[in-house]
């Protein structure tokens, strides 16, 4: 019985290839393993094996031209005389494909769509095309204030915007494919804690300290950090990425039934010591649940938690 050949996902972004090359004739014996076809994108070449042993009965898609990821590619069968099925028109892609915008990615992934689901009025696929489409196909009623809506974002602590590169766009693209696709995973890495324990050691006797300051000590290390590489330091608003003008640095903090995200404000202008102290006594205020709305909002780097 004639087995489909179907056009394998060569990447994540890419949701149609080139059929480039064939290296066996219609009619012709094949054992498992043996490369029978080659598929292309701009970044990578991917050659296509027989799943099984028997005779490639022939390929239905266009060689040269752009094809659907998923689509069959051509046939298998246990004799070199059994007739193809028949099937529906070939679907090819077309020759260009709209790459997506930020906003169009952001929104075909809240869609559950792919870019070739969707298509573009223009050179480029925009936000505009993928929410007329999901009007058209999948009504969907945005609340109010969605981030989409505008380029600025509401609630930013102040800072200035500049335009994304091309590597950092792939960058969002591929954090999008693993926020919403990816199978999530946890790494232990482990290291050496002897010269933070060292150094925390010293700096605790220096100043007279009743606890041991090793995990502020860290904290301060990584808002310095933050400080010399303004890239740490950001977010993505739209297309453009948003540098804050200050390190605010976040920590959660649970008090009695109560979890609190925490800010010390303008962390980047404190010294050392200072920032210790500082920071020990935002956690005295939150475990009293003493904290003003200056104390909780407009985090713009955190750490995971205060506590070992």
């Amino acid at each position: 019985m004639p087995e489909a050949i179907h056009t394998p996902r060569v990447n994540n972004n890419d949701d149609y290839v080139r059929f480039s090359h064939t290296f066996v004739s219609p009619g012709e014996a094949v054992k498992t393993g043996d490369p029978i076809a080659e598929i292309e994108t701009d970044k990578a070449t991917f050659t296509v094996e027989a799943e099984r042993d028997g005779y490639v009965l022939g390929f239905v898609q266009p060689l040269g031209e752009m094809i659907a990821v998923g689509s069959v590619l051509g046939w298998m069968g246990d004799s070199p005389e059994e007739a193809i099925p028949a099937s529906p028109a070939i679907a090819s892609g077309p020759a260009v494909i709209g790459e997506p915008t930020l906003k169009a990615a952001l929104l075909l992934a809240k869609f559950g769509l792919k870019s070739g689901d969707v298509a573009a009025s223009g050179e480029r696929l925009s936000a505009q095309d993928v929410l007329n489409h999901a009007a058209k196909h999948r009504p969907v009623q945005l609340p109010a204030g969605h981030p989409f809506e505008d380029e600025q974002a509401p609630g930013l602590p102040a800072g200035d915007r500049h335009p994304l590169t091309v590597l950092e766009r792939g960058m969002v693209k591929t954090v999008l494919w693993h926020r919403h696709s990816a199978v999530p995973g946890y790494v232990e890495i482990a290291y050496s804690t002897e010269a933070w324990e060292s150094y925390s050691e010293a700096f605790q006797g220096r100043y007279r300290l009743l606890l041991n300051p090793v995990l502020a000590l860290m904290a301060y290390r990584l808002v310095r950090l933050a400080r010399e590489n303004p890239k740490l330091d950001c977010t993505v608003t739209g297309e453009e990425r948003y540098h804050y003008a200050g390190v605010n640095l976040g920590f959660t903090m649970q008090s009695g039934d109560s979890l609190y995200l925490l800010s010390l404000k303008d962390a980047d202008k404190l010294e050392e010591k200072t920032f210790v102290d500082a920071l020990n006594q935002l956690v005295r205020q939150g475990m009293k649940g003493k904290l003003g709305a200056d104390r909780i909002g407009g985090v713009t780097i955190g750490v995971s938690s205060m506590a070992r």
